[in-house]
């Protein structure tokens, strides 16, 4: 459905990775490596597919992903996707790129919110940002530390999505007629003078654009000292996002983060780096139970998400999976997505013979052959 409402750019940017998407399609093939070990002739007649990560109650191991431009998916853009975590009893992490302001998310549901942060704008405006956030309550931090340099995203270049951001009139020309197979959307994108801004990064008194981004990041990369202002800037929990090995994961504890979060940004930054179910193993190793590991990347199933808790997270966080629902729909779009993979890790659950996610660990797994 997303496929077919959404000129294929925005389509692309969602469903897309670097350079030859191989990490985009090992972190799906990964979960299909691994395989379940069921007990049976087990009576499930309760099943409890409830937890809790950093003091958030979460009525599965779910939590929606931040997605950077979702406004240009469908008009109600990050504020449909909180409104529908709320609703399902899981927690929303608010990219800091979003096209609502933080106050916006609070309005529409009264369930956990996060903010993953990248240091756009530098420290001044970031730790304008952090206060904001907090003022709203947001109550988790994921600082995201794999974005070195924006990654290289060959589908956008082929669908001239440089151009048609930034470029002048006659290099967009030859991009512009696909967006008029669909009338609709675009008509949404003229209509909304607000869906390029950022409200929530806001530099000289005003909301950066879309223009600015590139730029920002490859002058904003995450360093370990920068942990220390941080730490002081956000009174609540910090997660690490973009943790791929045992040793980032040890230094983010060593460095006042509460956990981390296995990834590696959906496939979207260094291609050829492992999938994140692969690597999550040794990082449920090396934090040794002193933080919570948390994994996104490849979650297309309720089962994906139950493998992940056998392997050692405590819950994980899905982007794709419900991007696909928003450009479809928008809120109830999100909404059916969150029930498709609810629904699917409750069956797999009672197939499991168990009554709850607490009793899952490596041994109702195992790898395939």
């Amino acid at each position: 459905m997303a496929k077919k409402r959404l000129p294929k750019a925005v389509f692309d940017y969602i469903d897309g990775g670097a350079d030859g998407e191989v990490t985009l399609r090992e972190n799906t093939r990964a979960f299909e490596e691994v395989v379940f070990r069921p007990r049976n002739a087990v009576s499930v007649k309760n099943c409890d597919l409830r937890t809790n990560v950093l003091g958030c109650e979460l009525s599965f191991p779910l939590i929606l992903a931040p997605l950077g431009f979702t406004r240009l998916f469908h008009p109600e853009g990050e504020r449909g996707a909180a409104q529908a975590a709320g609703a399902a009893g899981i927690a929303y992490c608010l990219s800091s790129f979003s096209g609502y302001h933080v106050d916006e998310l609070r309005k529409v549901t009264k369930g956990p919110l996060w903010y993953q942060l990248y240091l756009a704008g530098g420290r001044a405006v970031v730790e304008q940002s952090l206060e904001r956030a907090q003022k709203a309550g947001f109550s988790v931090l994921a600082v995201t530390v794999d974005t070195n340099t924006p990654g290289l995203r060959e589908r956008d270049l082929r669908n001239g999505v440089p151009q048609l951001l930034s470029g002048g009139l006659f290099e967009k020309l030859p991009f512009v007629p696909p967006l008029f197979a669909h009338p609709r959307w675009l008509a949404n994108y003229l209509l909304d003078r607000d869906v390029m801004k950022f409200p929530n990064i806001v530099v000289n008194g005003a909301p950066i654009g879309v223009t600015d981004v590139r730029e920002m990041l490859r002058q904003s990369v995450v360093d370990w000292a920068d942990m220390k202002w941080i730490r002081q800037a956000w009174r609540g929990p910090i997660l690490m996002k973009g943790v791929i090995t045992g040793d980032d994961a040890r230094r983010s504890l060593d460095e006042g983060a509460a956990g981390v979060i296995v990834s590696n940004h959906g496939g979207r930054q260094l291609d050829n780096s492992p999938a994140t179910l692969r690597a999550l193993p040794e990082v449920v190793e090396a934090i040794g139970g002193r933080g919570e590991v948390l994994v996104d990347g490849g979650i297309r199933r309720g089962s994906d998400i139950l493998k992940a808790v056998c392997l050692g997270a405590k819950a994980v966080l899905s982007g794709r999976a419900y991007g696909y629902g928003l450009a479809a729909a928008g809120a109830a779009g999100v909404a059916r997505a969150i029930e498709i993979l609810r629904s699917d890790a409750e069956r797999t659950l009672v197939l499991l013979g168990c009554s709850s996610v607490q009793e899952l660990n490596r041994s109702f797994v195992k790898g395939r052959g």
